[in-house]
């Protein structure tokens, strides 16, 4: 385990969002989706690619609040311009279970 200081985790923005838009990413090199999620009026919507395609389908994504981390830049994967890094666990298989929020919140609020 690697210590870091109070500071660093600050800079670290996990920020809570709500899922708006989910596709399909046939192009990604792993079996993945396209997700759009909005973080509210002042960092607005973003888009990444994630590899949730174990446990998550179209329909269960769509209006999920989810944690992501907003301020890593964007990265390009197959294409397509990801802007937030959408934050879970591995489980037993290695498949992703996504942190939630619960109770919900408004969007953008930054983890504390």
């Amino acid at each position: 385990m690697t210590t870091i200081s109070y500071e660093e985790f600050e800079r670290v923005d996990l920020c809570s969002g709500t899922i708006i838009k989910v596709e399909e990413f046939p192009r990604a090199k792993k079996p993945a989706y396209k997700v759009w999620a909005d973080f509210g009026a002042e960092i607005g919507i973003l888009q990444t690619s994630a590899q949730v395609t174990i446990h998550y389908t179209h329909k269960s994504l769509m209006g999920r609040q989810i944690v992501g981390c907003v301020n890593l830049g964007e990265k390009n994967i197959a294409g397509f311009k990801s802007q937030f890094l959408l934050v879970g666990f591995s489980d037993e298989r290695g498949a992703i279970c996504l942190i939630t929020v619960d109770p919900k919140v408004q969007n953008g609020q930054k983890m504390c």
